[in-house]
C-alpha cells in the first residue's frame, strides 16, 4: 500500500512539470525572446547596410556602434583596439590600446575604458572604411587585422593623437609604470 502512495506522489510531480512545458505560450515566448536577444540589438545596425568587405567603405549610421555588452552583440566596440562588425572581430592593425579586461593596474583600466568610449564616438562620426593591409590577415586570437578609417582618417591614429593608444610596434608593452 505504501508503494502505491509513493507512486502517486511521483506521478503528480511529473505531471506538474509536463504541464508547464505543455503551456501553449511558453515555447513560442522563449523562441521570440531568443530571436529578439540575438537579432534585436543589432537590427538597426544591420538595416544601415553595414558589411565587412575588404578595401571598401561602409556607411555607418549614427549610433550604429556601441560598447559590446554580450558575445551576441554583432556590431560594437570591444575595447580601444578591437571592434565587432556584423559578428566579425576586427583588431585595429595600427595601434595598441590599454586593456579593459586583463589590465595590470587601475590606470590602465581607466585609460582603456576611455579609449573604448572614444572609439565608439569616432566610429559613429562618419563613413567607416575597413582596409586589409600587410601580409597577415588574422592574429593569434582569430581577429581580422584591418586598418579602420572614418572619413579617410585612421580611427587608431585619432586615439594615438589623443593619448588613448600608441602606435603598434609589433609587440605589447606595459601600460603601468
Amino acid at each position: 500500500m505504501g508503494d502505491v502512495v509513493g507512486f502517486r506522489k511521483r506521478r503528480r510531480s511529473r505531471s506538474r512539470r509536463r504541464g508547464l512545458l505543455e503551456t501553449p505560450w511558453l515555447i513560442p515566448a522563449l523562441v521570440v525572446m531568443a530571436v529578439a536577444g540575438f537579432y534585436g540589438r543589432d537590427a538597426i545596425s544591420d538595416a544601415t547596410g553595414l558589411g565587412l568587405i575588404s578595401n571598401s567603405s561602409v556607411a555607418a549610421g549614427r549610433g550604429s556602434f556601441r560598447e559590446c555588452y554580450t558575445p551576441l552583440d554583432r556590431t560594437c566596440v570591444i575595447d580601444g583596439d578591437t571592434i565587432r562588425l556584423k559578428g566579425e572581430k576586427i583588431r585595429l592593425l595600427d595601434i595598441d590600446a590599454p586593456e579593459v579586461r586583463d589590465y595590470k593596474c587601475a590606470s590602465e583600466k581607466e585609460r582603456g575604458d576611455r579609449a573604448t568610449l572614444r572609439l565608439v564616438e569616432i566610429l559613429n562620426s562618419g563613413t567607416v572604411s575597413i582596409e586589409r593591409k600587410g601580409s597577415r590577415d588574422v592574429d593569434q586570437y582569430g581577429r581580422s587585422l584591418r586598418i579602420v578609417q572614418v572619413d579617410g582618417r585612421s580611427a587608431g591614429g585619432i586615439l594615438v593623437a589623443e593619448g588613448l593608444a600608441r602606435p603598434w610596434s609589433g609587440k605589447r608593452r606595459p601600460w603601468c609604470l
